[in-house]
Order: C-alpha cells, then sequence, then structure tokens
C-alpha cells in the first residue's frame, strides 16, 4: 500500500465515483490540471464545466486541454453561479482553493461565501454515490476564514444525507493543504 497525497487521493475518489458519460465540474480550474483530468475521465460522451474568475486560469486550462476542449465549457464566473450554468445531475466536482499557482496576483484568492454557495449548489446537483472533493489551501491571507467557515459548514450536513472525511498529513510543516470529500448517500434537495 501507499499512501497518496491530498490531490493524488483526490482524483482516485473522482476517478472511482465518476462515470464516462457523465457531467463533472471543476469549481476552480485554476492552471487546468484537474479540469484535463475530469475532460479524460467523463470521455466523449461526458462534459465538464470549469469556472475560474481569472481568464488567465481558463487560458492556460484550454492550452493543457487540447484537442480535448471540446469536452469542456470554459466559464469565466465565479463556481457560486454554477446552478446558471449546470442543470443536469452530475457525477461529481472538484475544488482547490486559495488562489491561482504561478500567479502574478496570488491576492485573487476563493472566498467562504462564494464557496460555500457553489458547494451547497453542487451538493443538491450530485448524484447518489456521487464525490465532491475540496483540496483547502489555508496558508495565505484570509485562507484560515475561509478554511474555518468551511469545516462549520459542513459539519451541519446531516449524516444520513452526505459523509464528509477530513484527510490531511499530520507530520508536515507550514499549513499543509488537507482534503475534505463529501459522498452523497442519498436524495436530497436544501
Amino acid at each position: 500500500m501507499k499512501l497518496l497525497r491530498v490531490l493524488p487521493m483526490a482524483k482516485q475518489l473522482l476517478a472511482e465515483t465518476v462515470n464516462p458519460g457523465e457531467i463533472a465540474v471543476d469549481a476552480t480550474a485554476g492552471n487546468g490540471n484537474d479540469t484535463l483530468f475530469l475532460a479524460e475521465h467523463v470521455g466523449e460522451q461526458g462534459h465538464v464545466y470549469a469556472f475560474d474568475i481569472q481568464q488567465a486560469a481558463l487560458d492556460s486550462t484550454a492550452k493543457r486541454l487540447g484537442e480535448l476542449t471540446s469536452r469542456v465549457s470554459l466559464i469565466l464566473d465565479s463556481h457560486e453561479n454554477v446552478d446558471q450554468y449546470v442543470t443536469d445531475e452530475i457525477g461529481g466536482a472538484m475544488f482547490n482553493l486559495g488562489y491561482l499557482p504561478h500567479s502574478e496576483d496570488i491576492s485573487i484568492v476563493t472566498k467562504p461565501d462564494s464557496t460555500i454557495k457553489a458547494l451547497h449548489k453542487l451538493l443538491n446537483k450530485l448524484k447518489v454515490g456521487g464525490v465532491i472533493s475540496i483540496a483547502v489551501y489555508d496558508g495565505h491571507e484570509g485562507g484560515s476564514d475561509e478554511r474555518d467557515a468551511l469545516l462549520n459548514y459542513v459539519r451541519t450536513l446531516h449524516q444520513a444525507d452526505v459523509q464528509v472525511i477530513k484527510y490531511e498529513q499530520l507530520n508536515r510543516l507550514n499549513n499543509p493543504p488537507f482534503l475534505i470529500v463529501i459522498e452523497k448517500m442519498r436524495a436530497f434537495s436544501k
């Protein structure tokens, strides 16, 4: 057995629950790594909606996707507006909170209110048995506020509706990222 770090663990869990032909969401496109993973996984008949508030992130994602861009809608908008673009059931979703890696402006970060709104909307669209992964990076200004708000929110979710797991490396210093994984256990609408 080999223990996985946060991002490989997120991908493994999504690979087990998102099926070819389904819809998936990358709530924070960033440099496109998760978008590419999801596009490869949903296959030719599936589709990925990738959100980011920075055009540079979407440009980077488009470049990374190459010939798979036809499987993806790149959306220059906040993930909190996911319901304006995604109307069907989704197989899974991924978030990487914080700022755009290698960006010149690291003051542009995900925010607690928009993240929680997006998560709430995605939970209502998620299929039973589907998974949402949230990689939490809290070492930047405002990161601890988002972390705390997110943890408080997921603790309020009923255990009959969803299973919420926190996965983290305990012996890494300097604000290591951790993963929150939510599996939908039954149909609900809140």
